[in-house]
């Protein structure tokens, strides 16, 4: 059925709501949001054109995904209601390598905010929390026995974090004990991310640790992306839940990547985003 109230909404808000419904559903094609929304397909055209031009979704023939590519990230919307059992077995293995008094560094990953999320239990305490992501931040900003450090930089919506050059040096002006970590693709022993001025963050962070560990679920493996963020043999150790196949282990294998295996609780829901 036509939302006939559709053609009466100005540009933005009708770009605003679509947004929301793709980013919901994963996908549509151009004549489902043309009916949806009650007007013709070349305003939807013209409408997809320019959410892809803010990147938050990506076109395709016929519609439009929010679903990563090897040169697109999805949205942190469409990626915080993704794999959500597969980064939270993640995070409760990363957890116990974390100990009090200790320093530690969480990237604008929704797989390192799982961590965020249980440092809010105040189980490990008293701890410093580095973090670009604003997520995270809103998280912690009120939890006793944390002290958070806030990197600053030029504010990005579709990742909701700090980047930029201001980022890259306030991290190198820093020491940690263990920077936790995630990218959109791993394949042949490195690691994979679409977008360039994410990777020298991500770079910059991994400097700055002692130690470093690699997040990710399993739909990542033997994926890969535009650029190439580092060696696998940068991180002490990788971290991944059992969806992972036994190819997929074998490759991690065959490149004497140091892993574990995170067992899931609540099985898998079938998506992936990083």
């Amino acid at each position: 059925m036509s939302n006939s109230s559709g053609g009466q909404q100005g540009p933005a808000a009708r770009q605003a709501a679509m947004a929301e419904r793709v980013l919901a559903d994963g996908s549509a094609t151009a004549a489902e949001l043309a009916e949806r929304f009650g007007v013709s397909l070349m305003t939807i055209h013209r409408d997809l054109d320019e959410l892809e031009r803010q990147g938050i979704v990506r076109k395709f023939r016929g519609g439009v995904t929010a679903q990563p590519s090897g040169v697109f990230e999805s949205n942190v919307q469409y990626r915080l209601k993704t794999m959500r059992a597969e980064k939270a077995a993640v995070a409760e293995h990363a957890l116990r390598m974390v100990e009090p008094g200790m320093a530690i560094l969480l990237d604008d990953s929704t797989s390192t905010l799982e961590i965020a999320r249980r440092l809010r239990t105040g189980e490990v305490t008293p701890l410093t929390v580095v973090t670009n992501f604003l997520e995270a931040i809103n998280l912690l900003a009120d939890q006793r026995g944390i002290h958070l450090m806030a990197l600053g930089g030029d504010y990005d919506p579709l990742h909701s974090s700090f980047l930029g050059v201001s980022c890259v040096e306030a991290v190198q002006q820093l020491r940690v004990d263990v920077c936790f970590a995630s990218t959109s693709a791993v394949h042949g022993g490195h690691a994979y991310h679409q977008e360039q001025h994410i990777v020298s963050v991500k770079r910059a962070m991994l400097d700055a640790a002692a130690r470093n560990v690699l997040l990710i679920d399993h739909t990542k493996l033997g994926r890969v992306a535009l650029h190439r963020v580092v060696p696998l043999s940068r991180f002490d150790t990788v971290l991944v839940d059992d969806g992972a196949s036994a190819q997929a282990l074998r490759d991690l294998d065959e490149h004497k990547v140091r892993y574990e295996v995170c067992a899931t609780k609540g099985g898998h829901d079938g998506t992936g985003a990083p």
